[in-house]
């Protein structure tokens, strides 16, 4: 019998046709596939090899950072535990597509009243009933396999969703080394310049001694240098917030933090330009627009399902079972009942499936202008990076122009105060601006690190998981 059932559905399945619209994915805008505009040749090529990009910075203390981050991020595990959860949903929507099964067995025992009871029989009997049933949904107007194929869409954007979420979580984490290791490299520049401003201040108390100045000038040298001083305290917060935020990222308390992830002194660099590739290689690696695609994708399918609902449903269907009053007539071969025929269900309401089918078609339309917006916030965003990057180059570099400009100027400064050439309110303006510059670029170089790290970010920060 069961041969017949599948036999039957077999045969139907074949000439199964699935309604609504087939997917196809969006083409890419030519403008959106070419070079970017902010491309510069001192921060960018245009190789496309950026897996593992934080290896570029050439520090296996991040490398370990990283993987640890990688394994035990509680926004990962959370984005893992519902990839898992999507695959599920997959398996028990390809399920629906399986014959059905289910069994059966009851036992009685009961009491039959005087006005209900047949002469030759028991008043008091037991009643003994097994049975299997199996069913089959055939296909015929492809709702179970426009279901198989939206959940197979919502399972692409859960795998894309869970890369994001690891994108975010590797530049997060570098961000957080980078920024301790600036802070690390700022604090040394202001505890010098605090040193050397001490310096200046020895000197002018002596000149002040002697007669050759004021107390005066003591005064403001004095207030310039408890200035600076007052940034290493700052500067100290800033390291350990950052070192704080590590440990958060790779899933520690602060108190278990790696005592090799502080010993980093100065910022991270890279020595090349950064290669970025073009639009259409961006759009291929970047897992919000990966994300948008396959849920577009999903939604078209669901189109399919609920024009498939207008139809009716066919399902082939058997049941064989026995019922009799001895456990031991059971299992001896007694008399079978068995049942076997097709089900036709339609439900005949055409104005409640069309509305169905209208909304399913309005959700797709939400979800192709959520990919086009995708699609165009990526461009934004590494257009941007790439901006920001190539003009955070150019601004270190009319920074260190002036920090070497102002260093010749404190040195020389420095030497005519010695010699009672210049009062000391020259030499004070002198290094003030030489502090000044000096801590601005240190600060640029974290400027640097952080506009790197949001470049890789905004260029989806592949890697290769496997």
């Amino acid at each position: 019998m069961f041969r017949i059932i599948i036999a039957g559905a077999s045969a139907l399945t074949l000439a199964a046709c699935a309604v609504g619209p087939n997917y196809v994915r969006p083409a890419t805008p030519p403008a959106a596939a070419g070079a970017f505009v902010s491309t510069s040749p001192a921060a960018a090529a245009l190789a496309t090899d950026n897996d593992r990009w934080w290896q570029l910075y050439r520090d296996p203390v991040l490398d370990g950072l990283i993987g640890d981050a990688l394994a035990a991020n509680t926004d990962i595990r959370v984005a893992v535990a519902r990839l898992a959860r999507a695959r599920a949903s997959l398996r028990e929507v390809r399920s629906t597509r399986l014959p059905q099964a289910s069994a059966s067995a009851s036992a009685n025992y009961g009491r039959t009243s005087e006005i209900q009871r047949v002469p030759g029989l028991a008043q008091e009997d037991s009643t003994f009933d097994v049975g299997l049933d199996v069913a089959y949904e055939v296909d015929l107007f492809g709702r179970l396999g426009r279901g198989v194929e939206a959940a197979r869409g919502e399972l692409g954007a859960a795998e894309a969703d869970a890369d994001a979420v690891r994108v975010a979580i590797v530049a997060d984490t570098t961000r957080a080394y980078a920024e301790a290791a600036s802070a690390a490299e700022r604090l040394a520049v202001a505890e010098r310049i605090v040193a050397l401003l001490d310096r200046s201040l020895r000197v002018t108390r002596r000149r002040a001694e002697v007669g050759l100045t004021t107390g005066l000038d003591t005064a403001r040298i004095a207030a310039l240098r408890n200035q600076r001083q007052a940034d290493v305290p700052a500067i100290a917060a800033e390291r350990q917030a950052a070192l704080f935020r590590l440990a958060t990222l790779t899933g520690r308390p602060p108190a278990e933090l790696p005592s090799q992830a502080a010993q980093r002194r100065e910022g991270l660099r890279i020595d090349r330009p950064i290669p970025v590739g073009d639009g259409a290689a961006l759009l291929a690696r970047r897992p919000d627009v990966r994300a948008a695609e396959r849920r577009l994708a999903a939604a078209t399918a669901r189109i399919g399902v609920a024009t498939a609902d207008l139809y009716p449903r066919i399902s082939l269907g058997g049941s064989i079972g026995a019922t009799t009053n001895s456990l031991a007539s059971l299992f001896s071969g007694g008399p079978l009942n068995w049942l076997l025929g097709p089900l036709v269900n339609w439900t005949l309401n055409p104005g409640r499936g069309r509305a169905r089918v209208a909304g399913a078609e309005a959700d797709t339309q939400a979800a192709l202008a959520t990919f086009d917006g995708a699609v165009l916030t990526a461009l934004e965003e590494t257009e941007t990076a790439l901006s920001n990057y190539a003009r955070a180059i150019e601004r270190r570099a009319a920074l260190q122009a002036a920090r070497d400009q102002a260093a010749v100027a404190a040195r020389i400064t420095r030497a005519q105060q010695r010699e009672g050439q210049i009062d000391s309110l020259v030499q004070l303006d002198a290094e003030r601006t030489f502090a000044d510059t000096e801590a601005s670029l240190t600060l640029a170089d974290g400027q640097i690190a952080r506009a790197q790290i949001d470049l890789f970010r905004a260029l989806g920060g592949s890697w290769n998981r496997s």
